[in-house]
């Protein structure tokens, strides 16, 4: 192919024909949109998340999730927020009945029903008094996450939110075995139509800092290296993949997503079958919003330059607090 036979510009004249030729397109229909739920009244903003808060169990969430259908944006994932005083060792309040998410989910089903698809993050971080995503033992002096005995906590957690009305459980702790022991638990009670998105691939990242204020999940010593993936590895991510869809996993996750692209892709071209997940995570997101803030970049087509390039790498369903605004950008046309 040579010029000027060859003239790839003629394909991009005009935005009728780059839309005619485009490979990747972003829809709403991409998003899962995360939502913090939390104890008490009123909605609470979130300093290092512009734009998001945490939404009390009633008639503003409500409104909230309604005003994202209207935009086509149809699937929520649900985290727990809960006061300090609440929170125990063995994180108890994550597989209480009562506790915000299963409140939140049954509210939401009553609701809207089949409209829409409800995701539920199981882990204890948000419930532990450590901020850990474990049971933490000691021995000789120095702390470890007991595996085998968390990931029974996160099996329970995970029963609680299929009775709730979950359509979907998504373990996200980074424990050895744990979805195969969540898909047992849910199998055994009569839950065989509740899947679960696995956080196959989580690293042990800094974009997480927003999500653990938001949250109040940053663990109160040491870090969580030994059991979220290290920075460092790719090929890891495939071994961690191929275990959780041995046991029984229905949807893949990578996370983050921009600073790990490479390991999106990855995942899609060994496992091509395997729906895929990427979470656009809450640093990439406050750096969006502190950049535009600033005056430094265009947050709408920076935002669906990102977008788009996530799922340009592979991933099929797109985590992002974007959502909504990305949603109302996109029926608007994509600025490229």
């Amino acid at each position: 192919m040579k010029f000027p036979t060859v003239r790839p510009r003629r394909l991009r004249t005009n935005k009728i024909i780059r839309d005619a030729v485009a490979e990747t397109a972003l829809d709403p229909s991409d998003f899962i949109y995360p939502i913090f739920v939390k104890e008490g009244p009123g909605r609470e903003a979130i300093p290092t998340m512009p734009g998001q808060h945490r939404w009390p169990v009633g008639e503003e969430l409500i409104k909230h999730v309604e005003e994202a259908l209207a935009l086509g944006v149809n699937k929520f994932i649900l985290f727990g927020v809960v006061p300090e005083e609440q929170k125990d060792p063995h994180g108890s309040r994550g597989y209480d009945p009562e506790g915000p998410v299963p409140k939140a989910l049954r509210l939401l089903k009553e609701t809207f029903g089949d409209k829409i698809l409800l995701f539920a993050d199981v882990c204890l971080c948000e419930y532990t008094d450590h901020g850990h995503c474990g049971v933490v033992k000691t021995t000789g002096g120095r702390w470890h996450i007991d595996n085998d005995e968390t990931i029974k906590l996160y099996a329970k957690e995970a029963l609680v939110y299929a009775d709730a009305g979950a359509d979907f459980v998504a373990p996200s702790g980074m424990m050895d075995g744990q979805v195969a022991e969540i898909r047992k638990a849910l199998d055994a009670h009569g839950f065989h139509h509740v899947g679960i998105m696995a956080y196959s691939a989580k690293y042990a990242s800094a974009f997480y800092g927003p999500f653990r204020t938001a949250a109040a999940s940053a663990p109160k010593f040491g870090d969580r290296r030994t059991y979220q993936m290290d920075p460092r590895n790719a090929h890891e991510a495939l071994k961690e993949v191929a275990m959780d869809l041995e046991e029984g996993a229905d949807i893949v996750m990578v996370k983050p997503a921009l600073a790990y692209l490479d390991v999106i892709r990855l995942v899609k071209q060994h496992y091509p079958w395997a729906p895929l997940a990427a979470y656009n995570v809450s640093g990439e997101y406050a750096m969006v919003k502190a950049a535009a803030a600033a005056g430094y970049i265009d947050e709408r087509v920076v935002t669906l330059e990102i977008l788009t390039a996530i799922k340009r790498a592979g991933a099929d369903l797109i985590l992002t607090y974007h959502a909504p605004e990305a949603a109302k950008w996109l029926k608007d046309g994509t600025p490229f």
